[in-house]
């Protein structure tokens, strides 16, 4: 499930894209519902009914009937940011619990190969500098 809430601007761009993924061939269109997915955290199937196709005129009663609002930049730009902040939360929390269960922390593993290349980086000028 994606966002349901949306700027204007934001609306204008995903109507625009649904008017391309309508007039475009099947390849075009996987890719326009790409972006609206990735961009804009829009899935087409949270809003139509299956089997009809969703353009420009099924986002505008969408918005009509309330399942899609619009509301100021502010808010929204706030709303992504809290989105990311508990995005990178539950990151962190799934990390930690998969180390917890014996995981390999691939993070502190790195930093150790670093350490270790930047030495056998320094021995290495060392031998050549004799």
């Amino acid at each position: 499930m994606g966002r349901n809430k949306y700027a204007q601007k934001e609306i204008d761009a995903i109507s625009r894209l649904l008017r391309l993924k309508n007039a475009g061939n099947r390849m075009q269109q996987k890719n326009i519902r790409h972006d609206l997915r990735v961009d804009y955290e829009f899935n087409i199937s949270d809003f139509n009914e299956p089997g009809k196709a969703f353009g420009p005129d099924e986002l505008q009663e969408a918005i009509r009937r309330g399942a899609i609002e619009i509301l100021d930049d502010a808010t929204i730009a706030n709303m992504k940011a809290k989105r990311q902040r508990d995005k990178e939360r539950d990151k962190a929390q799934r990390q930690q619990q998969a180390i917890a269960d014996g995981a390999t922390d691939w993070q502190q593993a790195m930093a150790e190969w670093q350490d270790w290349e930047q030495q056998q980086a320094q021995a290495s000028d060392q031998q050549t500098k004799k």
